[in-house]
């Protein structure tokens, strides 16, 4: 991927909105962008799967977790699904658990840590609404860009094609 979020930020700064989440990386993409698409969710990884067994077609799930570390909401699995169906990344805003396998998937992982504990399987929360975490809304549709400086959010695609 051709950009960083510095400089996008230097050039587009009145139009995105910066994460301030410090997450760590666990994907082997350190650097993603693609189409927001969401879930929110709490210690229930039903309605993450659901949507990552779908066509990715480039896009980055954003998972507002509350930010609870007390079960992962995403392990090996799960992301080895991500990437056989196209995703270019997952950010949770909570845990996430098999970190050594994570490490080889072709596939941007951002989440606040790690912990083994398995989540619900119930279903419950909600896909495809706005979210907010550290300072930034991710709405579906919106474009993220993530590399090693964070996180940044814009209303349309900010590529050398759009400009």
């Amino acid at each position: 991927m051709d950009f960083t979020t510095a400089d996008l930020f230097d050039e587009y700064g009145a139009e995105l909105a910066s994460c301030e989440t410090q997450f760590r990386s666990y994907g082997a993409r350190a650097r993603f962008a693609g189409p927001v698409a969401t879930v929110r969710c709490h210690e229930d990884n039903a309605l993450l799967k659901k949507v990552l067994a779908t066509a990715g077609e480039g896009r980055v799930l954003v998972v507002d977790g509350g930010g609870s570390l007390r079960t992962a909401l995403m392990g090996d699995m799960i992301a080895g699904s991500a990437v056989a169906n196209g995703w270019a990344g997952v950010v949770i805003n909570g845990a996430v658990r098999d970190v050594v396998a994570l490490r080889e998937l072709d596939l941007g992982i951002r989440a606040l840590g790690s912990n083994p504990r398995k989540s619900a399987k119930d279903g419950a929360g909600e896909v495809d609404v706005p979210v907010v975490f550290g300072g930034a809304e991710f709405r579906p549709g919106a474009w993220l860009y993530a590399d090693e400086d964070g996180i940044v959010v814009a209303g349309r695609r900010l590529d050398a094609e759009s400009r």
